[in-house]
């Protein structure tokens, strides 16, 4: 049984190429709110003046250590899809 032949015309952009740079810019968009909400938490409490609302915002300071570690890991996974070798 023979080959197939070679293609004689160059690939044109599928949907499923164009759904995966979707998903990279909804991936990047995720790393960077993720990384926004973790600073927030952890650097509001030296910004609130109410000190009931500042113990309260900085008890909850693993929650913002959690977001800005979640966001680094998006950050970190969006750099992986974007540099890696294409076919």
């Amino acid at each position: 049984m023979p080959l197939p032949q070679e293609p004689t015309r160059p690939l044109t952009p599928t949907k499923s190429s164009k759904a995966g740079t979707k998903a990279d810019k909804e991936l990047l968009l995720k790393a960077v709110l993720c990384v926004f909400i973790g600073l927030g938490v952890l650097v509001s409490p030296y910004f609130i003046t109410s000190p009931g609302m500042q113990g309260i915002v900085a008890q909850s300071s693993l929650v913002g250590w959690f977001a800005l570690v979640l966001g680094i890991g998006f950050g970190v996974a969006y750099a992986r899809r974007v540099l890696r070798p294409r076919p």
